[in-house]
């Protein structure tokens, strides 16, 4: 596979902002099918903004967002809601409903976009608990788990549908070094076990450096991307230095 039916995302003079403020001006990249893909960026660079326009949640100022070739700025109708359930998010708190149980919440896609059973939603929904080491935990409501186990959670309920790509917003927010481990350890999993593209925004280096395929770091100060690559390949020998600085956590 090469050239275009290798991409599953291809971003297209992408240019985002808010009101007349620019955030990017621009910008070109592409994920590859299957693979792990970050965005990296100090505070400000508009990390969280660049994920909102891929996910579809803003139009941009310009520019195009291509998912398995087909645009989410620009389809309507259907369309857009066959785009939009190729992929699935993971919100940076989890985003999950406090007076439903786990399962509960993990089988919330299937109640809205499906006509199964009642057993075949549960089924599916204990399926993807398992996959990433939930299941016990089931009946539990969101209150009763630790925040490592309520990311597994919001997980399972962003793969329930079969997503082929699955974005998630600061994954490691929040959690201690052990659980973050673990978390990664998941992400690497599902990467590839189930062959799921990821997209994550992140400012957590030792986990870029533990799953991340490839990266890009944005630039706040020409609103573009300074970098691209492997993560510990740029470490050593992105051209511009504060690049090497910023994955090297030193300062400037």
């Amino acid at each position: 596979m090469n050239g275009a039916a290798h991409n599953l995302i291809e971003v297209r003079d992408l240019t985002v902002g808010y009101g007349d403020r620019l955030v990017l001006e621009g910008i070109n990249f592409e994920v590859h099918r299957g693979e792990v893909f970050a965005i990296l960026g100090a505070s400000g660079s508009g990390k969280s903004t660049l994920l909102k326009h891929l996910i579809g949640l803003y139009q941009p100022m310009g520019g195009d967002v291509l998912i398995s070739g087909a645009s989410i700025v620009q389809a309507e109708g259907e369309e857009r809601l066959r785009i939009l359930r190729k992929f699935g998010v993971l919100y940076q708190g989890g985003a999950l409903f406090g007076s439903l149980t786990t399962v509960e919440n993990v089988r919330l896609p299937l109640d809205e976009f499906t006509d199964l059973s009642e057993v075949a939603k549960d089924l599916i929904a204990l399926s993807k608990l398992r996959l990433v080491g939930l299941e016990s935990a089931a009946t539990k409501l969101p209150a009763d788990l630790s925040g490592g186990m309520q990311k597994r959670a919001g997980i399972a309920r962003a793969i329930v549908m079969d997503p082929c790509l699955l974005f998630l917003d600061e994954p490691s927010a929040g959690l201690d070094p052990i659980t973050s481990a673990g978390l990664d350890a998941l992400i690497r999993e599902l990467a590839r076990g189930l062959g799921i593209t990821f997209v994550m925004v992140t400012h957590e280096l030792a986990s870029i450096y533990s799953v991340a395929d490839r990266v890009v770091v944005l630039d706040p100060n020409t609103r573009g991307i300074a970098a691209e690559g492997a993560p510990s390949w740029l470490r050593e020998n992105a051209s511009q230095p504060w690049v090497r600085r910023f994955l090297n956590r030193e300062a400037a």
